[in-house]
């Protein structure tokens, strides 16, 4: 009897293997991932299998199912709300931008005014002057939260204006902030903020979905300024951390009808954590005379496209003259790198700022794997040198430029829930390139001669890593 049983178990678990293998075959991200999940499952189902449910789902399910359950709601909202925007969509733009105006599933909008904030202290300086200034409601969401001096500032901040009446919404990834302690969140909530994490694991069906993110760092006051950016809370952001030493990072407030498209998506990452149809402001207000064209483009998961990748691979396609992207992780897909390389072969200026110290260790040493073939296509590559690099910015040509959280590596582009910011107006660009230039005076150059020259040891472990790129 006992033979009898494991025999069953034992062919119900590569039976589970061979039906997940299939499930790898038609749905898998990437090639490699498809390939590599295969052979694991059918040959070594036992360990395989759990890892498949957890890091292999290609899609989180879970919204894609609620956001098709819960459209009737929150589209209807919308339907009302959105011609409130019809005055202020810009028509006067490059095509280039129609293909990520259809990716966002949201306008490019006129009548905005954008404030570029290059360190921790203007940022969370902006942030708390607006949370301050807060007389209706206030959106908050982070990726991390951390329990220490600016924690703390933060919620000091958020508490006096839950006690003199607004509506403070505090949303947080579980896993991004799973050091944060329950007396934070208690506290939060006995001033009477309401507080949730995102629950990216929500529900029996759900609790497998751990490897999705949500990586998204949006503030949202009376539905009149934004915030988005690469920050999140903790005094490393500060530049208060002995092993990043300085940290380099870069946010953006935005005030007028884009501050609309960060509402949008909060409220409807809010909806799938709580179940709650929030009652927000969604009228445009103008505050500028020079006013400049944005459009939020939230990524995720739960898209039908591959938004970020996508939207990464339209603005080197687009680059004429010159394309120049900062990113902490930067593992690319076979896409973004054959994009890169191409825009180089015809002579666009292409750059790509690292940091030079890693902080997730197998992202760093995947990169190595494919920066030699970028180099000897023309790309040139740069290593931050004064502390981390952590912002997220790319700058086409004169024409438009970046801000957000979406950085170049497979779990930005297919696991996190992201948002970013495209700015068409030459201003804007001048300020970004006069900000990024001087970040290029503090790194150095990657030639190849350093490439080639790296041990044979470290070259076979990049490799190594680079494989696994699609569960990183």
């Amino acid at each position: 009897m006992t033979t009898w049983l494991v025999g069953v178990v034992l062919f119900l678990v590569h039976l589970l293997g061979a039906l997940s293998s299939i499930m790898a075959l038609m749905s898998s991200r990437t090639s490699q991932g498809a390939i590599a999940w295969i052979i694991s499952l059918v040959t070594f189902p036992y360990v395989a299998l759990p890892a498949y449910w957890i890091f292999g789902r290609p899609r989180f399910y879970g919204y894609v199912s609620a956001r098709g359950e819960r459209d009737t709601v929150l589209r209807r909202v919308l339907a009302h709300h959105r011609p409130n925007v019809a005055p202020y969509l810009s028509h006067d733009h490059p095509n280039e931008l129609r293909a990520l105006e259809r990716l966002a599933q949201m306008p490019l909008t006129t009548g905005n005014r954008v404030e570029l904030l290059a360190d921790g202290k203007a940022t969370f300086d902006s942030i708390f002057a607006g949370i301050d200034a807060a007389e209706e409601y206030i959106l908050i969401q982070f990726f991390i939260v951390r329990h220490d001096g600016l924690g703390q500032r933060l919620k000091s901040h958020l508490e006096e204006a839950a006690m003199r009446g607004v509506r403070v919404y505090f949303l947080y990834d579980e896993i991004g902030s799973r050091a944060l302690n329950e007396g934070y969140l208690q506290d939060l909530s006995n001033s009477g903020v309401i507080v949730s994490a995102f629950h990216s694991s929500r529900g029996f069906r759900h609790r497998f979905q751990l490897n999705f993110r949500n990586h998204r760092k949006i503030v949202v006051v009376d539905g009149y300024a934004g915030w988005l950016g690469g920050f999140n809370v903790g005094d490393e952001y500060l530049g208060h951390d002995s092993r990043h030493g300085g940290w380099r990072d870069t946010h953006l407030k935005l005030m007028g009808p884009s501050v609309l498209g960060l509402q949008e998506a909060f409220w409807e990452d809010w909806h799938w954590a709580t179940g709650e149809v929030l009652g927000l402001d969604w009228q445009p207000r103008i505050t500028c005379d020079e006013c400049q064209d944005v459009l939020i483009i939230p990524s995720g998961p739960a898209d039908q496209q591959e938004t970020a990748s996508l939207m990464v691979q339209q603005a080197i396609h687009g680059a004429k003259e010159r394309f120049w992207v900062t990113s902490p992780y930067f593992v690319p897909d076979q896409g973004v790198q054959d994009a890169l390389r191409l825009a180089a072969m015809r002579g666009v200026d292409v750059r790509i700022m690292m940091p030079e110290r890693p902080d997730h260790l197998l992202v760093f040493l995947s990169a190595f794997a494919f920066l030699p073939d970028m180099v000897m296509a023309g790309v040139k590559i740069y290593r931050y040198q004064p502390g981390f690099l952590h912002q997220k910015v790319m700058l086409i040509d004169n024409v438009g430029a970046t801000v957000g959280t979406v950085n170049l590596d497979n779990r930005s582009f297919r696991l996190n829930f992201e948002i970013t910011a495209y700015i068409a107006d030459p201003t804007f660009v001048s300020d970004v390139e006069t900000m990024l230039e001087n970040d290029f005076a503090n790194c150095r150059e990657v030639l190849l001669e350093e490439l080639r020259q790296r041990p044979v040891w470290r070259k076979i472990l990049s490799r190594a890593t680079y494989l696994m790129a699609p569960i990183q």
